[in-house]
């Protein structure tokens, strides 16, 4: 390694990227979906907004540190840009103001839970498994 890439954290091994299996929430109908789905298993909506450095550190962060199992919970992502009406809803129907970043934890159909910016990180999503 250089000196420049010692200095200044660069590696030859590329990170490996983590995935999360997450759902794309892109339509209206989805949240009567999770609102049912909610009944039998906790539902979580990850708000973001693609164009805020702070989401994107946020979501960042949120991955990384994520460790359920998938039959633990669904998760849901939203495109709060790219899909406004969707994200409008989730607040009507969930009952929870609109913040970006902002997470949902959603069981027999309400929000029981939800946090925004570094607070989502906080949020300890196993004490709300079913």
């Amino acid at each position: 390694m250089t000196m420049f890439g010692k200095l200044f954290g660069g590696s030859k091994t590329p990170k490996e990227e983590k995935l999360l299996p997450w759902i794309a929430l892109s339509e209206l109908a989805q949240l009567d979906v999770i609102s049912e789905k909610s009944k039998t298993k906790t539902q979580v909506v990850f708000k973001h907004s693609t164009r805020c450095g702070i989401s994107r550190m946020v979501m960042k962060q949120f991955v990384e540190a994520y460790g359920l199992p998938e039959a633990d919970l669904d998760l849901y992502y939203l495109d709060l840009l790219n899909y406004r009406d969707v994200s409008n809803e989730v607040g009507y129907k969930f009952q929870v103001m609109h913040e970006s970043p902002q997470i949902l934890v959603i069981k027999n159909g309400v929000a029981v839970a939800h946090a925004s910016h570094g607070a989502i990180n906080e949020l300890d999503l196993s004490t709300f498994v079913s």
